[in-house]
C-alpha cells in the first residue's frame, strides 16, 4: 500500500491546481450595497434636531372658585408646578380630555349655574374621571366617582337595574348637593373641593388637629394634598391649551349627538327588543343611557324614567 502514495499525492496536487484555477477565473461578485439605492445609505447633510422638552412658566396669579391661590408660598408653587407638567406632557390623556370636554362641559356648566355652584367645579369632574363612566378600584363610579352609599345619600338611584351614578347629568346634580353642604360647613369652596376627596369629617379633623383654616396650610395625605392642584392644572390647560402646546382643531373635538327624550312609564321586559322597535340597537340605547344596568327595566309606584335616543329614532312604542 505504501507503493501507491506518489500516485495519490499527484492526483491531490492536480485537484488543488484545478480548484485554484477555477477560483481565480470566476468573475468578481458585485457588492450588494452597490446594487441598492445609494441614496438610502447616504448620510444626511445635517441630522434632524430633536424636539425639545421645555419646562413651563407658572402663572403669576391663580384662583379657584373666586378664591385666590397663594402663589407666593414656595410649597404651593411647587405642587402646582408638578401637576401642570404631569398633565401637559401626559399627551394622550390630555388630548382626549380636551375632546370630551367639548361634549360634556357645556351641560355640566349649565347645571352648576342652576345649582349655585362655581363654574370651576366642572374641572373636578375632569380629574375624577376624565369625563368617562369609569369605576375605581374602590368601586366609585361615574363622572363624579360616587360610592354606592354616598350616591344614595345624595339622591341617586342605585339598584340592580338602574345606577344613576352612570348618568353624567344626574350625578352632576348630586355632586352639587354635596358641594353646597361642604361649603356651608367650611365657608370655603377650596376646602369643599378638598373634602370631596377625603370627606367632610376627615377634612374637619385635619383642620382641628393642625389649627389652620386654609387648604394650602394643611399637611394632608398624598392624594388630597395633590387634589386641588390637579383641579387647578386642569383649569389652566383647558382654558389656555395653546399656552401649553396643545393645538386641537375644532373639527377633532367630540360633540353631543342630536338626541331626544322618551319617557318610560311602564316596565320593559326586554330592552334589546325595545331598542330594535325604536329603530336602533341595544348598543346605541346603552351608549346614551349607561345608567341602564340590565336588559330589563321595572317601573313601580308610578315612577317613570327618561331615556335619550337619537333624534331620528321612532318617537314611542
Amino acid at each position: 500500500m505504501f507503493k501507491q502514495a506518489p500516485l495519490i499525492l499527484s492526483v491531490t496536487s492536480l485537484v488543488l491546481v484545478l480548484v485554484l484555477f477555477y477560483l481565480r477565473n470566476q468573475p468578481p461578485k458585485e457588492d450588494p450595497i452597490q446594487l441598492a439605492d445609494e441614496d438610502a445609505y447616504a448620510m444626511p447633510e445635517q441630522m434632524p434636531v430633536r424636539t425639545k422638552t421645555v419646562t413651563l412658566e407658572l402663572p403669576d396669579s391663580l384662583s379657584f372658585a373666586g378664591e385666590p391661590v397663594p402663589m407666593h408660598i414656595i410649597d404651593v408653587r411647587e405642587r402646582l408646578d408638578r401637576e401642570l407638567h404631569i398633565n401637559t406632557y401626559w399627551h394622550n390623556n390630555s388630548i382626549f380630555i380636551f375632546k370630551r370636554a367639548n361634549r360634556w362641559l357645556p351641560e355640566i356648566e349649565a347645571i352648576l349655574t342652576e345649582e349655585g355652584v362655581p363654574d370651576d367645579f366642572k374641572y373636578l369632574s375632569v380629574i375624577e374621571s376624565g369625563l368617562l363612566n369609569v369605576t375605581s378600584p374602590a368601586q366609585a363610579v361615574g363622572f363624579w366617582q360616587f360610592l354606592k352609599p354616598t350616591a344614595k345619600e345624595w339622591g341617586l338611584e342605585v339598584s340592580r337595574e338602574v345606577d344613576e351614578r352612570y348618568h353624567p347629568l344626574k350625578s352632576t346634580r348630586a355632586a352639587c348637593k354635596y358641594l353646597k353642604k361642604a361649603y356651608t360647613k367650611f365657608g370655603s369652596w377650596t376646602l369643599a373641593a378638598a373634602s370631596y376627596n377625603m370627606g367632610i369629617r376627615g377634612l374637619e379633623n385635619r383642620l382641628e388637629e393642625q389649627r389652620v383654616a386654609s387648604y394650602f396650610d394643611l399637611l394632608l395625605n398624598e392624594e388630597t394634598s395633590r387634589y386641588v392642584f390637579r383641579i387647578l392644572a386642569a383649569k389652566e390647560l383647558l382654558n389656555d391649551p395653546e399656552v401649553y402646546g396643545f393645538d386641537i382643531p375644532e373639527k377633532h373635538l367630540y360633540v353631543r349627538e342630536d338626541l331626544k327624550k322618551i319617557e318610560i312609564t311602564e316596565s320593559v321586559d326586554d330592552l334589546v327588543q325595545y331598542a330594535l322597535d325604536l329603530g336602533i340597537n341595544y348598543k346605541i340605547l346603552k351608549k346614551h343611557n349607561p345608567w341602564l344596568r340590565r336588559k330589563t327595566l321595572k317601573v313601580v309606584n308610578g315612577k317613570s324614567y327618561i331615556i335619550e335616543v337619537p333624534a331620528n329614532s321612532a318617537s314611542s312604542l
